[in-house]
C-alpha cells in the first residue's frame, strides 16, 4: 500500500469516527445504563432508542446494522463495564489486555442488535429499515443472544421497567414482551414527531388535501402508545396469585469474605466457623441461607463440620441451605452445589447424609469462570483463563426442587437467574418459592450485583413468586411476588439478614407459556403486518 493510499484509508476512517451522527448513536446507546439499577431512571428506556431508530429509519442492511452496532456497543460497553473489576483484580493480565478483553465482549454483544437493524431493512420490501417489523427481529436476535455460546442475556430492555407503571406487563408476557413494549413506544414517538413535522410543513405550504392526508397517519401510533398505557393500568387492578395465610421466617447470612483470601487453604476454617457463629443465635427462622460456595471446601472433605451443623438444626427444627463444591470420585467430577442441612419435613429425623437427593447442581455455568471452553488453548495463556473453581460440571437442566422444613423451593445459583425458560422448566405447582444464590464479590462495587438484583426481582414478579437472594457481600435481600423488595441488607458488610416471606397460591400467565409468548412476541406483529399490509 502506497503513503497515498494509507492517508486515505486513515481520512475515511477518521471522518466515519468524527461524523457527529456516529456518536450520537453510540452516546444514546452509552447513557440507556442510567435506565437500569443502581440509577433506575426507566423512563430513559422509553426515549434513548428512538434516537438510534429515527437515524436508521431510512437506512439500508448495511448502514442500518452499523449505525445500531454503535449504539449496541455504547449500550454494552456502560451498562457491562463491571465485567472490567472481575478481569482487572483477579484475571492477572496488564490493564490494557483486561480492557481489551472487556471491549471484545461488548463488540460480540453489540452483533446480536445490529443483526436486527440488517434483517429488518433486508426482509423490507423497500429494502430500508421498517420500523413496524424491527421489534420482532430484535427480540428474535436477543432470544439468539439467550442461547449463543451458552448465552448471555443481560441488560436485556425490559429488566428497565421493574418500576415503571409497564411493570404490570411482566406478570403476563414476561420481561421479553417489555422489551417489545419498550420498542413499539419509542417507535410510536418517532412516527409522531415524523407526522407533526410533515404536518407543519404542509401547513406552511397550504397544502390542505395532503395535511388531512398525514393527519390519519398519527392514528396509529397515538392509538398505539394510548392503548399499551390504558392496558398497563387495566393490568395494575388484576391479581394473578393471592396470599394463602402461610409465612416463614428467613435468615439469610451475608459473609462478607473478601474474594481475595476466600479460596486460600488456611482461611478454609475461618469461613465456615463465620458461618456457624451467625447462623447459631438464627436457629429460630424456618429457614436459615448461606450464599454459593459459603463453605470453601469440599463435600467429601468436611463430612464432620456438615454433620455437626445438620445436627444443630435438627435441634432446633430448623433449616440450612447452603452453597458448596462436590466431587464426584468415581467420574472425577466437581459440581456447584446447594444442598439442604437439617429439617427437610417436620417429621424427618435424619436430616442431611453424604450424597443425598435433597441437593442441587448448577446447571447453567458460566463461560471462563465456571468453564473455559476450549481450555486446552486458553488455560496457558494467562491467570484469568485459570481462576479457581474453573473447572465445573453442569448438572441436570431439569432438577426437582429442594425441600426445606416442608417448603418447596427452587433454586437457581448465580448466573442462571438470568434465564427465565430454566426457571419456568422448573417451576411446578408446588413451588412455595424461589431462590437465588451468589458470590458477587468477583465485581467490587460496580453496578453489576445492582443489576444481579434487578433480574432477581424481574423473575419474582414473572412467575408471581417470592423470592430471597443471599450474597456473599451484596446484594442480598427479600422479594415478594410482586417484585418488591421487603427486605435488603447493605453491601460489604456482615450481616444476618431477617424477614418473613408470605406465601401464595395460583399462576401467572407468563409462568405457564413462557416459550409460547416469547414466540407469539415475535410472530404476531408480522402477521398483524401482513394483515393489514403495512
Amino acid at each position: 500500500m502506497t503513503k497515498t493510499s494509507k492517508l486515505s484509508v486513515f481520512k475515511s476512517i477518521k471522518n466515519k469516527l468524527t461524523t457527529p451522527s456516529n456518536w450520537l448513536c453510540f452516546f444514546s446507546g452509552f447513557f440507556l445504563v442510567f435506565a437500569y439499577a443502581p440509577f433506575s431512571y426507566w423512563w430513559l428506556a422509553l426515549i434513548l432508542p428512538s434516537i438510534i431508530l429515527h437515524q436508521v429509519r431510512h437506512a439500508s442492511p448495511k448502514v442500518a446494522a452499523k449505525k445500531i452496532a454503535l449504539f449496541a456497543f455504547g449500550w454494552f460497553s456502560s451498562g457491562i463495564s463491571w465485567v472490567h473489576v472481575s478481569i482487572d483484580q483477579f484475571g492477572g493480565l496488564p490493564l490494557i489486555f483486561s480492557l481489551l478483553l472487556m471491549l471484545a465482549l461488548c463488540a460480540y454483544l453489540a452483533i446480536f442488535p445490529a443483526l436486527a437493524g440488517y434483517l429488518t431493512a433486508r426482509i423490507a420490501k423497500n429494502k430500508q429499515v421498517n420500523l413496524w417489523l424491527f421489534p420482532s427481529v430484535w427480540l428474535l436476535c436477543e432470544y439468539l443472544r439467550s442461547v449463543v455460546l451458552t448465552g448471555f442475556p443481560w441488560l436485556s430492555l425490559g429488566y428497565s421497567q421493574i418500576d415503571s407503571p409497564l411493570a404490570s406487563f411482566a406478570p403476563v408476557i414476561g420481561e421479553v414482551g417489555l422489551t417489545g413494549i419498550i420498542l413499539l413506544l419509542n417507535i410510536c414517538w418517532i412516527k409522531i414527531y415524523c407526522v407533526c413535522t410533515d404536518l407543519l410543513k404542509n401547513n406552511q405550504n397550504n397544502q390542505t388535501n395532503t395535511v388531512t392526508v398525514t393527519r390519519k397517519k398519527l392514528v396509529l401510533p397515538l392509538g398505539l402508545a394510548l392503548s399499551i398505557m390504558l392496558i398497563s393500568l387495566v393490568l395494575t387492578q388484576l391479581s394473578w396469585t393471592e396470599l394463602t395465610g402461610k409465612s416463614a421466617k428467613i435468615a439469610l447470612i451475608q459473609g462478607n469474605i473478601p474474594q481475595s483470601i476466600k479460596w486460600q487453604p488456611e482461611q478454609e476454617w475461618p469461613t465456615m466457623l463465620k458461618y456457624l457463629d451467625l447462623t447459631r443465635v438464627n436457629y429460630d427462622a424456618d429457614i436459615i441461607v448461606w450464599p454459593e460456595s459459603a463453605i470453601p471446601a469440599l463435600e467429601p472433605a468436611v463430612q464432620d463440620y456438615l454433620s455437626t451443623v445438620n445436627s444443630s438444626a435438627m435441634l432446633n427444627n430448623s433449616t440450612i441451605i447452603t452453597g458448596l463444591i462436590n466431587y464426584n470420585f468415581e467420574s472425577k467430577e466437581y459440581f456447584n452445589a446447594l444442598l439442604v442441612l437439617g429439617k427437610k419435613n417436620i417429621e424427618d429425623e435424619q436430616g442431611y447424609s453424604y450424597n443425598h437427593s435433597n441437593r442441587y447442581y448448577k446447571s447453567h455455568l458460566l463461560p471462563i469462570g465456571e468453564f473455559v471452553p476450549f481450555q486446552e488453548l486458553l488455560r496457558p495463556i494467562a491467570p484469568f483463563f485459570n481462576l479457581p473453581m474453573s473447572s465445573f460440571t453442569s448438572g441436570n437442566y431439569v432438577q426437582p426442587n429442594l425441600i426445606a422444613n416442608g417448603l418447596h423451593i427452587l433454586p437457581l445459583n448465580c448466573f442462571e437467574v438470568a434465564f427465565p425458560a430454566q426457571l419456568a422448566a422448573n417451576f411446578t405447582d408446588d413451588t412455595d418459592m424461589i431462590l437465588t444464590v451468589s458470590n458477587d464479590a468477583w465485581f467490587g462495587d460496580s453496578h453489576g450485583p445492582h443489576q444481579h438484583f434487578e433480574i432477581a426481582r424481574m423473575r419474582a414478579l414473572e412467575f408471581g413468586r417470592p423470592l430471597v437472594r443471599a450474597t456473599n457481600n451484596g446484594v442480598t435481600g427479600i422479594i415478594n411476588h410482586l417484585g418488591e423488595v421487603t427486605a435488603i441488607a447493605p453491601q460489604f458488610e456482615e450481616v444476618v439478614l431477617r424477614g418473613t416471606v408470605e406465601f401464595v397460591s395460583g399462576d401467572t400467565p407468563y409462568s405457564q407459556w413462557p416459550n409460547l409468548i416469547l414466540w407469539l412476541m415475535i410472530l404476531l406483529p408480522l402477521l398483524v403486518m401482513k394483515a393489514f399490509k403495512f
